[in-house]
Order: C-alpha cells, then structure tokens, then sequence
C-alpha cells in the first residue's frame, strides 16, 4: 500500500487543517522545506493540495506549486482548485503524474471522461469526499448524493483512481472509520487511496486489509503523532 504524505497549500504556506476550517490552520513552513523533509524520511510519492483553490482562488498558490512541482524528483498527485480541462491539463503537462478532480466532477462529470480519453485513466484521481455518507462538495459545505453512487459513475467515466476522504474523521487525529472506507472498496474495481483519520500504524494496517491502494497522511505526521517511518513500516510499500 503507497503512502503519500501531504503538502496543504494555504497563502502560500504548507498548513493543517481541522475538519478543512481556514481559522484551524496551523503553519509549518514552506511547502517546498516540508516535501524536502518528507522526502529525506523515504516518501517516495507527495500529495498535494491547493487549498486556495478548493476555496475559490486557485491563482493565489499557482507560482509556488509550480515551482514545487518542478523541483521535486518523486510523483506528485494533485488537487484543489482544479475546475477546467484547462486547468488539470496544465498541471499534467507540467509533470504531475496525476489530477484530483473534486467538485468540478461532480458539478460537470464529463470532465473526467475527457481527462481519462486526453491522458489515460491512470492521471485521473476523482475526489470523493464524504459526510455521513454523502458526497460533500464546495469547500465540504454542500452535499450532493450518496457517496458510493458516486464513486460507481467517476469509474464508468473513466477516472483510474479514487480519492475517499471521510470528513467526520478528518484532522481530529481519533482514528479512522473503516466501515465506509470497506464499502466504497467493495463497491468499486478501481483503486482507492484513503485520507481521514488516519492516526496510527494500527489504523493503516486495518486499511490495507480493506484493500486500499494508498494512503493520505496529514494531521497525524505533522503533529508528530504518527511518524512517517512507522507508516511506511505498517503500509510495506515495497509490496
């Protein structure tokens, strides 16, 4: 199971959120220090979130995730802020190894198909980020259908990847929900990597028994609650 450490992108600054409220925001230094320590402690992929972006203005971080991007010598997935073929297209051609398509999938579903017939199903992540079984979108301040109902379309259009995030779990550092997570995995045949929650090698172990293809970290490796080591050790990337 792959392991992508995350790298939130708010104002510029590398930050943790708390259930994705702007004023929980916890700085930790530019984005480009923290890709550099994850990598020194063996990441091997990054995930990358523009979180400007996913609250209405992808402008405000596109220089410095641009530079990021092509400073770093391991695959980046990215998202936030993404809306438009345009959009995804530019980062793909930049080098990313794949988009995460958010609301703008649910808002205009094509928009995968599109990507997935452009550049081939496995540079095309859907976002499915879940509220008590609903799919949230805007910035998680609206919901628009079942969760698993979404997931089965994105796969018929072709995304290669999907991306759950259970957001009654996210950024508490309490442990994940697995139930959801083990029915969306069931339901769909294409990968799945996980955020949410995810606080403990045990957490991880139960995961990958689930059959999840990765998994995201944030609160818990910032915080120091869960270091990256010990995920890596618990996920056995190499298998």
């Amino acid at each position: 199971m792959y392991v992508f450490p995350a790298v939130d992108i708010f104002c510029g600054r590398c930050v943790q959120l708390v259930q994705g409220r702007r004023e929980t925001a916890t700085d930790f230094g530019t984005p480009a220090a923290c890709a550099r320590r994850w990598m020194h402690e063996g990441a091997r992929h990054l995930h990358i979130v523009n979180l400007d972006g996913a609250f209405g203005d992808s402008r405000i971080n596109a220089g410095v995730i641009r530079e990021l991007i092509e400073d770093l010598e391991i695959p980046v997935q990215l998202g936030g802020g993404i809306r438009s073929f345009e959009d995804a297209a530019g980062w793909l051609d930049l080098g990313v190894s794949r988009v995460i398509i958010g609301t703008s999938a649910v808002r205009e579903p094509d928009l995968i198909a599109r990507l997935a017939d452009a550049f081939g199903k496995r540079r095309v992540m859907a976002g499915v980020d879940a509220r008590q079984g609903m799919i949230a979108v805007e910035g998680w301040e609206k919901s628009a259908g079942n969760y698993i109902d979404w997931g089965l379309r994105f796969e018929e259009l072709g995304a290669g990847f999907l991306l759950y995030t259970n957001v009654d779990v996210e950024g508490l550092q309490k442990g994940i929900s697995p139930d959801p997570v083990a029915r969306l995995i069931g339901s769909v045949s294409i990968p799945v990597v996980v955020a949410g929650g995810i606080t403990s090698p045990a957490d991880i172990t139960v995961l990958k028994a689930t059959g999840a293809y990765g998994i995201v970290l944030g609160s818990a490796l910032y915080s120091g609650k869960l270091p990256l080591c010990a995920a890596l050790e618990a996920a056995d990337e190499d298998r």
